[in-house]
């Protein structure tokens, strides 16, 4: 396969801390692993960290110059981020942008106005949102004013896939509106992943009080609310039970407040925030993984503790039983229940749970390069695809609603607008182009040099 220039654009990504963050890092590196170019475009997060940054190996990272509003998210600023984007976008030779995240602003906006150049456009959704409340009614109209332009969609479960399908409206019903025809563009699954080798379980010796690792974003959206609820009846129930707890956030004061009115200072430990690299380093110390999320649309975090080898108690919602086999996870509602983990605490006292095995079978499910392969084979489809006109792009954003697809509609005319005024004022002969095409085997060499260094 020719090799492709590609853009992961998001909001979200190093320094930041997170799934979304480490999914656009490893499927950049494991890309360039294979010959196609790849460069990052996010926001800056920190007054220093402006302009260009290099990564590993060989992943060129833009800075630009807007700053957050709330939890590493933009302000949307549509007009203002083009002049920003075509310069990226022309110098390096954009065959292609991903970006990633239904919260991104940057990547809505790229979506919006790469088709201005020619570039296709492919978007990947890592959450579930609702429809009743305010911000998933506004989150979701966002998705469907840019998703109706996108050429392809990736989703990281199938039940992700089906939230995304309805929120996004990506279908077409019959004449009376009763029943769903088809899908009006192609909405792949292809899931997170993770690197293995970097959670081996550490071999311990039996012991007789079990601990419970936590490791989540202390937030309601986490289910802290039932871990508050469910842990002071777990450790009445199981006297040899301790619990370590991992994370930052709103609810961090709701466990300290539990912890202190039920004199469970010496059973709960609280960690605060853990670099991911001190993940394993704390997974290491439990025997059983205990997620509690109201939503999730795939859980890295799952993944990453049954691989280190500790059995999983999650709630069952969203993408999280298509994650694991039925033999390494115990499910529980989302509401105070104690009978998963006491299950869960019997398996791992009887030894029906092995630590290794487990890792191996997670070596055979889960590993990046299958995750490049097959999102490269999506880049492919996409470009050989027909390209969307602008009359075609106009009729489909008015097709969003009287009010909504109006809007979105004059925001498209305005763009369009707007970039023929650059064209004009910043011409594209006036731009420092890259000129380095460099060779599938080329970018191997780089790969080579750059790993032996570190």
């Amino acid at each position: 396969m020719e090799p492709i220039s590609i853009a992961m654009i998001s909001d979200f990504f190093h320094p930041a801390v997170g799934g979304v963050e480490n999914h656009i890092y490893m499927l950049s590196a494991n890309l360039i692993r294979r010959g196609h170019k790849v460069i990052v475009i996010t926001h800056s997060h920190a007054p220093d960290r402006v302009g260009i940054r290099w990564l590993l190996p060989s992943l060129k990272v833009y800075y630009i110059p807007h700053l957050p509003i709330a939890s590493s998210a933009t302000l949307p600023n549509f007009l203002t981020s083009l002049p920003y984007l075509r310069t990226i976008l022309l110098r390096e030779h954009i065959h292609l942008i991903h970006a990633h995240a239904s919260l991104s602003a940057i990547g809505h906006e790229a979506i919006l106005h790469s088709h201005l150049m020619g570039i296709r456009t492919v978007f990947t959704d890592h959450s579930l949102f609702g429809f009743d409340d305010a911000a998933s009614i506004l989150t979701n109209k966002l998705m469907v004013g840019n998703l109706k332009n996108v050429d392809a969609v990736i989703c990281v479960s199938h039940t992700g896939r089906e939230n995304t399908v309805l929120r996004g409206q990506l279908f077409e019903r019959n004449k009376d509106d009763s029943q769903i025809l088809q899908l009006r563009k192609s909405v792949y699954v292809i899931p997170n992943s993770l690197v293995a080798q970097q959670f081996k379980p550490c071999i311990q010796e039996p012991k007789e009080t079990i601990t419970i690792v936590v490791l989540s974003r202390l937030a309601y959206r986490k289910g802290i609310d039932l871990l508050v609820a469910t842990a002071p009846k777990i450790c009445q129930l199981f006297p040899n039970v301790n619990f370590v707890v991992g994370g930052d956030g709103p609810k961090l004061i709701e466990i300290l407040q539990m912890r202190e009115k039920h004199r469970l200072q010496d059973r709960i430990e609280l960690l605060g925030p853990v670099r991911h690299k001190d993940v394993l380093s704390v997974l290491s110390r439990g025997s059983i993984f205990m997620n509690t999320s109201l939503t999730e649309a795939f859980g890295i975090a799952i993944l990453e503790a049954a691989c280190a080898g500790l059995y999983v108690v999650s709630t069952k919602v969203g993408g999280v039983p298509e994650i694991l086999p039925e033999d390494m996870i115990s499910f529980a509602k989302p509401e105070e229940d104690v009978r998963a983990i006491s299950e869960a605490i019997d398996i791992v006292q009887n030894g029906l749970h092995d630590p290794i095995k487990a890792h191996e079978r997670i070596k055979t499910f889960y590993n990046w390069e299958d995750v490049a392969i097959r999102t490269e084979k999506v880049y492919h489809t996409v470009l050989q695809s027909r390209q969307i006109e602008l009359m075609e792009r106009i009729r489909r954003t008015m097709d969003i609603g009287p009010f909504a697809g109006l809007i979105y509609t004059i925001i498209l005319l305005v763009d369009c607008v707007f970039f023929l005024f650059l064209e004009w004022w910043m011409p594209r002969e006036d731009i420092h182009y890259v000129h380095h095409h460099w060779s599938q085997e080329r970018f191997k060499e780089l790969v080579e040099q750059a790993e032996k260094e570190r």
